[in-house]
């Protein structure tokens, strides 16, 4: 049984355990809370309060999600006191002297990650902004100051925007959460990038991607296990064509559940495997649900309410919906819950799935066939101002007083200033414009026919407080038009020696000489009879014609060379 009490003015959960004690502080703060320009800031944050305590003997850690971030740990009752108190303390007077240090290492951390199947689907349901963030690269870290933390800290990590959990039969001793007073922090809300839905967008991957949107009970839980066999069932057993099939889902803590499904295919059999997904999507959404799938679902849930550690597994989750606001059930008020959802339950959720889907699907694959609406890749709107020619197509930018559009193949893309997420800004002028429904536009002044002061329009009409000043670029990778890349190309192609060339040239004039020579002495051959009954005329042809090889070879040897 979890037992609710309180520390130093933080809500305080309490469970019993078998195993070694453990323990963490949850804030309700993430990700989501942040803006694109200053994205980042509450990992730095976290990175800053755990540095000092890195030559530590015990093993803890800390997380950043899209709605809470939380530091853990697992030891003695005495380290778990000395590591939460350290942590409360760091917070409160932050260690800013290693600030440019943890920058490097989250940005090294975040070069380093593999690219999941799933992670830029964040960004087509909601955009640039909350829960869209967590699709992007952490480019606020660049302009975040000691004050900005300090300032973030102050309002988010507080008393009152805190929980904290423990597996163990007691509070330990010593432990001191030394944190400012403050308000909790209600959930942002989400936005959305999706004009309807169900949508889908293509990305490279080699996978199917089910992203939904439902709300909160239950039946989402048991629909979640139904749908992992129907997708193993039809994909991988019958079919044989996948072989992950998994799904989960996360609370949004606003009521709503995120839920995820993917199934992997190869290269070949990409159209069959969406063909079969969406098939077992339109099953369930009809209603054709198994009882047996159901029953099979609802046992494996409640066999896990049954094992030893049931309540200090749910912890960190309990916690998360304390914060949130979220109602906690006990095992017995889960069990029933569990035990209560019908097939008409099921269903109502599969509709709700089906209806709020975002699809994503592999390259050379569309889903329009199955009722699923391209997500949008283009603005609606075009900016009214001086027209700006690409220097390589037929591509126009069009940069006004309110706004930046370019015209092209790929169709219209325009980023209003006052509205921009952010503008990433590199000293060579080049700069990035990403708008709050994620679309992206992408300037490099040496591709336009564009002054530079028609630049500083932009610069001057985006908000000061959401550019990005990028490190310089290598001159190399910085885009030119066709023309002068062709001209480099050129100028670059490694040039002969001297002797090469004056070795060719003589090798040249001495062939055409022989060869000549030798190509008369045939022709008078056939036109004078009594040229071609001396049988050492021919003698001095096939001797002509080997010298005539022979003086070429350094010619062709050369270009050879040249071509390898």
């Amino acid at each position: 049984m979890i037992q609710q009490l309180e520390t130093d003015g933080v809500p305080t959960l309490l469970a019993p355990t078998g195993g070694p004690m453990r323990a963490g502080l949850t804030f309700r703060v993430g990700t989501a809370d942040e803006t694109l320009a200053r994205h980042g800031i509450t990992h730095l944050l976290e990175h800053l309060a755990l540095a000092p305590l890195g030559t530590a003997d015990y093993h803890f850690n800390g997380a950043t999600a899209p709605i809470f971030t939380t530091f853990h740990m697992q030891g003695s009752e005495q380290d778990i006191a000395t590591f939460l108190t350290a942590v409360c303390a760091n917070l409160t007077d932050l260690p800013t002297a290693r600030l440019e240090v943890e920058k490097d290492i989250l940005r090294t951390e975040w070069s380093s990650q593999g690219g999941a199947a799933s992670d830029d689907i964040a960004l087509w349901r909601y955009g640039a902004r909350d829960f869209g963030l967590s699709s992007y690269p952490e480019w606020g870290l660049a302009r975040l100051t000691a004050e900005d933390l300090r300032e973030w800290a102050a309002r988010w990590f507080t008393r009152e925007n805190a929980v904290l959990w423990i597996a163990g039969d007691r509070v330990p001793e010593g432990l001191r959460l030394t944190l400012p007073s403050g308000t909790r922090q209600p959930v942002p809300a989400a936005s959305s990038a999706l004009p309807t839905t169900p949508a889908y967008f293509v990305e490279g991957s080699r996978a199917v991607v089910l992203d939904a949107v439902v709300r909160r009970r239950a039946a989402v839980g048991v629909f979640a296990d139904v749908l992992e066999r129907e997708l193993f069932r039809a994909l991988r057993q019958d079919a044989g064509l996948s072989y992950t099939t998994t799904t989960g889902y996360e609370p949004r803590g606003d009521g709503q559940v995120t839920l995820r499904a993917i199934a992997d295919a190869l290269a070949e059999k990409q159209d069959a495997v969406l063909g079969g997904f969406i098939d077992v999507l339109a099953k369930l959404r009809v209603g054709r649900i198994e009882q047996s799938d159901l029953d099979a679902a609802v046992a494996k849930r409640v066999e896990m309410l049954a094992t030893a550690e049931v309540d200090a597994a749910r912890l960190p989750d309990y916690a998360v919906n304390l914060l949130t606001g979220q109602r906690n059930l006990s095992l017995d008020e889960h069990r029933a819950e569990l035990k209560a959802v019908t097939l008409a339950e099921l269903h109502e959720v599969a509709q709700e799935v089906c209806a709020s889907a975002l699809l994503m699907v592999p390259d050379g694959t569309r889903a329009d066939w199955a009722g699923f609406t391209p997500a949008p890749t283009s603005s609606e709107t075009v900016a009214a101002g001086t027209t700006h020619h690409s220097r390589d197509d037929d591509g126009r930018l069009l940069i006004g007083p309110e706004a930046v559009s370019y015209l092209g193949g790929g169709g219209r893309l325009t980023v209003t200033y006052a509205e921009c997420a952010v503008m990433l800004a590199w000293p060579d002028g080049a700069r990035q414009l990403i708008a709050p429904d994620a679309i992206v536009l992408h300037i490099e002044p040496t591709l336009f026919d564009v002054h530079p002061a028609a630049m500083n329009v932009i610069d001057a009409g985006v908000p000061a407080d959401r550019r990005v000043a990028m490190p310089p670029r290598d001159p190399e990778s910085i885009p030119q038009p066709r023309a002068v890349r062709e001209i480099r190309e050129y100028l670059a192609r490694p040039k002969r020696a001297w002797w090469e060339v004056l070795l060719m040239v003589l090798s040249g004039l001495a062939t055409l000489a022989v060869g000549g020579f030798t190509l008369l002495l045939v022709i008078g051959m056939f036109i004078d009879p009594e040229l071609d009954g001396e049988n050492w005329m021919w003698g001095v042809v096939a001797v002509g014609w080997l010298l005539t090889v022979i003086l070429a070879l350094p010619i062709v040897l050369l270009t050879r060379g040249r071509r390898r």
